[in-house]
């Protein structure tokens, strides 16, 4: 189960909405900070509480943000969405203050999947550069990332031009090139063959594994996430990771 990764908060996101379910006012909005696909059902976390609590409408806050930069009132860009697009321009207001700008989307899938595998792609880029294979090998894996990224959202209906924006390459960007990301430091870690046991919260190592059986099960391309959740689960090395990704059969860069 996602996990939310704002403010240090680690509450299971199946457990909150029934027990918030007697004090939250019907009508009142929702907003997810847990970025994430739930493991055994592959749902995404506002389907859930839709399913526990649906008198309140639901809404999602993500894009590249460390808590520690907002909390030092660094200049910050985030998405917040709700099917309703009033709703969600009306929390971004309320969330935008003089150094976060907060803007609106109607894309709620959009935006989850986004956020949830931006989380994987992090623990891929933290272990090709904690295993040394250079910078090129990095570009290269955020480039490809991307576009698996961009596949699954299809599937799920989400909109392009949102997996374009902070949600999806904005956050992916931040998240796959810093150790101040707790993903990313998972994958270094990974990548150096230190201890795992210990580190902060890696929200993308749940989602690697169900964001797999999803590719798998819908026939999407998508072998960085399958190599990711195979590594995590001990059955192949990053050597042998790598070596299945650089032998891949040869196609078009612009092939679905």
């Amino acid at each position: 189960t996602a996990r939310s990764d704002c403010a240090g908060v680690t509450t299971s996101t199946q457990s909150v909405p029934p027990s918030a379910a007697d004090h939250v006012p019907k009508g009142v909005p929702l907003v997810l900070c847990a970025k994430g696909i739930e493991r055994d059902t592959g749902a995404l976390l506002s389907a859930i509480v839709e399913e526990i609590l649906p008198d309140n409408p639901v809404a999602a806050l993500s894009g590249p943000s460390f808590a520690t930069d907002v909390a030092r009132g660094l200049p910050t860009a985030v998405v917040v969405a709700a099917r309703d697009g009033e709703l969600a321009a009306d929390l971004a207001a309320r969330f935008s203050a003089e150094n976060l700008r907060c803007y609106s989307s109607d894309d709620l899938i959009g935006v989850e999947i986004g956020g949830a595998l931006k989380n994987v792609f992090a623990i891929a880029a933290g272990a090709v550069t904690g295993a040394g294979l250079g910078a090129s090998a990095q570009a290269a894996m955020v480039t490809r990332g991307f576009v698996e990224l961009r596949r699954i959202g299809a599937a799920f209906g989400a909109r392009p031009e949102t997996l374009m924006g902070l949600s999806g390459l904005g956050d992916l960007l931040l998240t796959c090139s810093s150790a101040q990301s707790r993903n990313f430091a998972y994958g270094l870690a990974l990548g150096q063959g230190k201890p795992l046991a210990g580190l902060p919260l890696a929200e993308g190592v749940p989602t690697a594994g169900i964001a797999a059986r999803i590719a798998a099960e819908r026939g999407i391309d998508a072998p960085i996430i399958s190599a990711v959740a195979a590594i995590l689960d001990g059955k192949v090395t990053i050597g042998q990771a790598v070596t299945a990704l650089m032998t891949r059969p040869l196609k078009t860069e612009t092939d679905i």
